[in-house]
């Protein structure tokens, strides 16, 4: 069954996204050939973006930090703004992503649970007062709060556990999803995509330009960029039953 029939006969999707949703926006993932592992630092980027290296070596942590998980300018893809249409035409009942952008807020989406945090929150890790990411983007060394304490991004770092709260809400929906379009992500990055398991619905579609470990348990297997396959989509609202 094609994607466009799926997506029609479905009322209660839930997607499920990746590093690969958003490199169509000019942000790089970490595992391709292109992507911040295959980069050049003093330190492998899994380490630098670990809660004992944000202790030990904030200056260091911040310098990376604004070179590369800071892309403020980006803009929704073809991707983000379509799952914002299937939210809208009642469709689409939730976002879960391992993305820490914002883009699918940018793109007008309303209900997305974000796995891995926001750098568009941030606070004080002394008295909690909340900052913009230009603070950060802006400042120079490791920014401070006007209280003296450490400012850090609400991102979950390496050896840092998920949100209790996000993740039950992530777990509710895939439940009760009749679709689940898996996107943009190895299926590698535990605990977020065990998530995945969780699903007992109709269709499982999984949309990747690799192969994942789920392959063989799909309805349907897309290797394209996820922009290009939802962009093919046309989006038709729910009608309302008597």
């Amino acid at each position: 069954m094609e994607l466009q029939q799926i997506i029609d006969q479905s009322r209660r999707i839930v997607f499920f996204g990746g590093a690969g949703v958003s490199t169509e926006s000019g942000i790089p993932d970490f595992r391709s050939v292109d992507g911040l592992y295959h980069q050049k630092y003093d330190w492998p980027p899994e380490e630098i973006l670990s809660h004992t290296f944000l202790m030990n070596r904030p200056e260091e942590f911040y310098r990376f930090y604004r070179d590369k998980m800071l892309p403020l300018e980006a803009q929704p893809n073809a991707a983000h703004r379509k799952l914002a249409e299937l939210e809208q035409a009642g469709r689409l009942s939730a976002i879960v992503t391992q993305n820490i952008d914002g883009l699918h807020q940018k793109a007008g989406s309303k209900t997305v649970l974000e796995l891995h945090g926001s750098i568009h929150r941030n606070r004080c890790m002394t008295c909690g007062k909340a900052y913009a990411p230009e603070l950060i983007r802006d400042s120079e060394g490791v920014p401070a709060c006007t209280c003296g304490g450490r400012i850090r991004p609400d991102v979950v770092l390496y050896e840092e556990g998920l949100d209790d709260d996000v993740v039950a809400s992530a777990l509710h929906h895939i439940r009760r999803a009749d679709t689940l379009i898996v996107a943009g992500t190895s299926l590698t990055v535990y605990p977020a995509a065990g998530l995945v398991r969780y699903f007992r619905g109709q269709h499982l579609v999984l949309i990747n330009r690799d192969a994942t470990p789920l392959d063989s348990q799909a309805d349907l297997v897309l290797h394209e960029k996820v922009g290009e396959v939802l962009s093919r989509i046309t989006v038709t609202p729910v009608e309302d039953t008597p």
